[in-house]
């Protein structure tokens, strides 16, 4: 038997009998040929081949003797979700388009990573775009099939090769993997201060971050918000992450009058009694358009928009001129096959003509310039109680497929978070 070493730097082995675990032997076929491809990127086992995980040494054997077996050394096991599926673009996401497995990744670092232990995750709107095969955004990919999902995470640091963390940081990125523990690029992370939001980290993935600077800058660069001109706001889906956000940022910033519209009494409940909002509706039960010439008789100045269609169409069609609509997001918009941002029927095309309303696409990434002031002005406004945040909380990984579905059905109120581990 002929022992050839592998110099091959990452595995995923696996055969009928199981998952190899470091250290372990196992033998997996007997008169078969085991070989690697030219690129060294796949095990072949007779003729079936298997993805890469760290392997020591691969035994060979001639075609008359025994295979020996495989030694699996230097990994972590780890858990991790995966897109299962596409729903189809025009398809409605089910939980089961997810899935949960095992993986190996390296348990040596090289330098400038740092190895992390994931504590959440958030599963937002525009995830949804990327489970089609094409996300139909030049700024966002699309994930493939059956490779681990990623999105805002935050994670504690337990060993690191890049001079600006240490162990016990906390860090942040916008491509944080669904996994439970992850080897990433140093130069992708930023290190995150706890007493900047009382200890309740997730906030950073919420209020306090890329959702909550998405609400402020939208607000100020497209919103044209002026103190004591008595402008009214209104915010569709404006109980979920980025709406609850946007409503208080709208009063804070000079707004007289915000509205909100949610999806049940519950949630018309907490935005008046908890958010300072001045009347929500109840879009499932209410006819929209009457209710806020009610709630809005001088008319809309200004209208942050999550959730596009019927909702986007009543609000536009009771705006001022010269008004403006901060297009953030589309989220009744995104099971279906159309442009991004979709166009607003013919009629609702000519109000926004006739009465001069600006309604532009806005990237809150067009503006990192200003995200540090951002995030200083909205960890202010929370640590003072002026920006209330909820969240909505799901504990395990396992189950982060079902929070995302909750999410984009309207199951949460704030902020949808995934606990991971503590």
């Amino acid at each position: 038997m002929q022992m050839r070493p592998l110099e091959i730097a990452f595995f995923s082995f696996f055969c009928k009998s199981g998952t190899l675990r470091p250290g372990e032997r196992r033998t997996v076929a007997t008169r078969a040929w085991v070989s690697v491809d030219a690129r060294m990127s796949r095990v072949f086992v007779g003729k079936s081949s298997c993805n890469l995980i760290f392997v020591e040494h691969l035994l060979l054997c001639r075609e008359t003797e025994p295979l020996g077996s495989i030694l699996v050394t230097g990994v972590m096991i780890i858990q991790r979700v995966v897109l299962n599926s596409r729903p189809g673009i025009n398809g409605v996401p089910v939980a089961e388009n997810f899935r949960m497995e095992e993986a190996a990744i390296p348990d040596k670092i090289t330098d400038g990573q740092v190895k992390v232990r994931t504590l959440c995750l958030s599963v937002d709107p525009y995830m949804r775009c990327r489970m089609n095969e094409n996300s139909g955004s030049d700024y966002l990919v699309a994930w493939k099939v059956s490779e681990v999902a990623d999105g805002g995470g935050i994670g504690v640091v337990e060993e690191s090769k890049d001079v600006r963390f240490a162990a016990g940081d906390f860090v942040t990125c916008f491509n944080w993997p669904w996994q439970t523990k992850a080897i990433l690029d140093g130069k992708h992370l930023e290190k995150l201060d706890p007493q900047l939001v009382d200890g309740h980290l997730s906030y950073f993935l919420g209020a306090a971050g890329l959702t909550g600077l998405t609400a402020l800058l939208g607000i100020r660069e497209k919103g044209h918000v002026s103190p004591g001109a008595h402008q009214t706001m209104v915010v569709s889906g404006a109980a979920g992450a980025c709406g609850s956000v946007a409503g208080q940022i709208g009063r804070l910033e000079g707004c007289s009058r915000v509205v909100g519209t949610c999806g049940s009494d519950e949630k018309c409940s907490t935005l008046v009694s908890e958010m300072g909002f001045d009347a929500a509706i109840n879009y499932k039960m209410e006819n929209v358009a009457q209710h806020l010439q009610v709630v809005c008789p001088a008319g809309v100045d200004v209208y942050f928009d999550n959730v596009g269609g019927d909702i986007s169409d009543a609000v536009i069609s009771q705006m001022k001129p010269n008004s403006h609509i901060v297009l953030c997001g589309q989220i009744s918009q995104y099971n279906q096959d159309m442009s991004s941002p979709p166009p607003p029927p013919p009629a609702i095309e000519e109000i926004i003509k006739v009465q001069n309303i600006t309604r532009e696409r806005f990237l809150v990434t067009d503006y990192k310039d200003k995200y540090a002031a951002g995030t200083q002005q909205l960890c202010q406004w929370i640590k003072e109680g002026k920006l209330k945040v909820r969240e909505t909380v799901v504990r395990g990984l396992e189950n982060i497929g079902e929070a995302f579905v909750s999410m984009m059905t309207g199951g949460n109120i704030g902020k949808q978070i995934v606990l991971v581990s503590e």
